[in-house]
């Protein structure tokens, strides 16, 4: 999988191909921009589930 890109949520980086243990990892993803923003993207997945589970209260 070196042509995917991984976001390290230990260093914070963006990794070409999958160079650390995959339990250190987010992705893959397709490009190095998706990568770098995966904890922001989550984030907002856990927003927009909280909200769904408010709504559905």
């Amino acid at each position: 999988m070196a042509d995917k890109y991984w976001f390290n949520i230990e260093t914070h980086q963006v990794e070409e191909g999958r160079q650390s243990d995959w339990t250190k990892l987010m992705g893959p993803y397709t490009t190095r921009e998706e990568a770098a923003q995966a904890l922001e993207k989550a984030r907002r997945r856990n927003q927009d589930w909280d909200a769904q589970d408010e709504a559905q209260s």
